[in-house]
């Protein structure tokens, strides 16, 4: 068997920037062990497989090194990108299990703006010790979400200098940990930690900000925001928060397409 094979960088105009993915366009869905097998093999952040469906819309699923993950936005991204070049067309309507219908739309100035749930994350009251003792820095107050705990710092020089201990971290599980604090250059600062689900630090995380975003938004009193996840590579996301929904706008640029064998 032959399959294609695409790596994009997301939420980037630039290549080694932004976080890559893998995405492979399927006819058909491979076997759970196959796609894990595969995600590994890939060793990137994420492999995104989608899958024409009867009625126009993609099925789309996101495989980290070490599992499968429900929910990625920059895979999305990814796997936008590649439909619409492959396609020529300029819209996709993705399916996922987890969180449902997403759609994304290819702009005038090649961005895409992806259209996600709204996953506002709630007040902790009691605050994981293992959270706490894993993060050099303390946070002043810490939420979360199905996907996240989020921990809120006074300013974003906190978020750049801040380290972890990834076994304590690890231990949250099946939570990852977003440090987010605002900024005068960005309206939202962050970095994000998954050592239980795909690695040490995410490079960019399209879907920690349809919590981001929420929280942001109360906080400052706007509904357009700036975000920079401050990654080693880094990432910019333009975030807008509707009633129900997350907006998140940004480029992606390709790396490679070839072929596997299998």
């Amino acid at each position: 068997m032959q399959l294609t094979i695409h790596q994009i960088d997301a939420f980037t105009s630039s290549l080694f920037k932004g976080n890559y993915a893998a995405v492979i366009p399927l006819e058909s869905w491979l076997s759970d062990e196959l796609m894990l097998n595969i995600g590994a093999e890939n060793n990137v952040s994420e492999t995104a497989f989608t899958c024409l469906q009867d009625d126009g819309s993609y099925a789309i699923r996101w495989f980290s090194p070490l599992m499968e993950i429900d929910f990625c936005g920059h895979a999305t991204l990814a796997a936008a990108y590649v439909l619409c070049e492959e396609n020529n067309i300029s819209q996709v309507r993705f399916t996922a299990e987890a969180v449902g219908e997403l759609i994304v739309n290819k702009n005038s100035d090649d961005s895409f703006t992806m259209t996600f749930p709204k996953q506002a994350p709630t007040k902790v009251e009691d605050i994981p010790d293992a959270l706490l003792k894993g993060l050099s820095i303390q946070p002043v107050l810490v939420f979360k979400n199905r996907q996240a705990y989020f921990a809120i710092y006074d300013n974003a020089q906190q978020i750049h200098e801040l380290t972890t201990n990834s076994a304590l971290l690890k231990t949250l599980h099946p939570f990852d940990v977003v440090v987010s604090a605002s900024s005068a250059e960005y309206d939202i600062v962050s970095r994000y930690f998954w050592p239980a689900s795909g690695g040490e630090e995410d490079f960019v995380t399209g879907s920690i900000h349809t919590g981001l975003a929420p929280y942001w938004a109360q906080q400052l009193g706007k509904n357009k925001l700036n975000a920079y996840q401050a990654s080693s590579r880094g990432g910019f996301i333009q975030c807008e928060v509707g009633e129900s929904t997350v907006t998140l706008t940004g480029h992606a640029v390709r790396y490679l397409k070839g072929t596997i064998y299998i």
